[in-house]
């Protein structure tokens, strides 16, 4: 059964932190998202990377609706609406992108699906609005103005949700600086599931990482 739009976006703004990954390893992504969901974070962007990337999502994608229903996969790095049809027939619960596509977010729209296109310019991100965009990836991240570019967007836009990917350290410190800004969540990449960790199969150290990102953002918005 599909999960509704509206669950992806609470789920993600609710654990604040959005692991992003890619591993061409059927075993290894799927010990990978199981540690992310056990740490806190059930909605996670595997990325569209490599060759037959498509045909791997779609296996672990029809593994996890057996085994964990309540894990929201969803699929980044797409370019075209072409790629993004491609997984959505495979069951991703949303659809990321590093620029604004405007033929992908009719695609998603068209579907129900949510759509997180990479925008880095306040430009950008209108447009994305336009297009029925309900959070925007600000990407990269801090290329492109950092926690100051957040403040500057929130105060005439103050209904502006922001994603950054890129930038965003898993660590107290950074957090209060992103959040603080504004933000609603964040995609993190290999800070959060490092390389050492995946080699390792150290699913157990994966699984604090993501847990100790997700409860540090908990900490931030409850002292806020």
């Amino acid at each position: 059964m599909p999960i509704a739009r509206t669950q992806v976006l609470t789920a993600l703004e609710a654990q604040g932190v959005c692991p992003v990954f890619y591993n061409p390893d059927p075993e290894t992504a799927m010990n990978v998202i199981r540690a992310c969901a056990r740490g806190g974070a059930r909605a996670i962007e595997f990325t569209n990377r490599g060759d037959f990337a498509v045909d791997l999502f779609g296996d672990i994608a029809r593994e996890l609706g057996r085994t964990d229903p309540d894990i929201i996969l969803g699929i980044g790095s797409v370019i075209d609406a072409g790629t993004a049809s491609l997984y959505l027939n495979r069951a991703a619960r949303f659809v990321v992108s590093p620029a604004l596509v405007p033929e992908v977010a009719v695609v998603c729209n068209k579907r129900m699906v949510a759509y997180f296109p990479g925008c880095g310019s306040v430009r950008d991100i209108v447009e994305a609005q336009a297009l029925g965009v309900d959070i925007v990836k600000l990407f990269p991240g801090a290329s492109v103005g950092g926690p100051d570019f957040v403040k500057a967007v929130m105060g005439p836009m103050p209904w502006t949700k922001i994603m950054p990917t890129g930038g965003v350290d898993p660590d107290p410190a950074s957090i209060a600086k992103w959040f603080g800004a504004g933000i609603v969540a964040t995609g993190m990449g290999s800070k959060l599931v490092t390389d050492a960790a995946v080699k390792a199969g150290d699913w157990a150290g994966i699984e604090a990482s993501v847990r100790a990102a997700v409860e540090a953002v908990a900490a931030f918005r409850a002292g806020q």
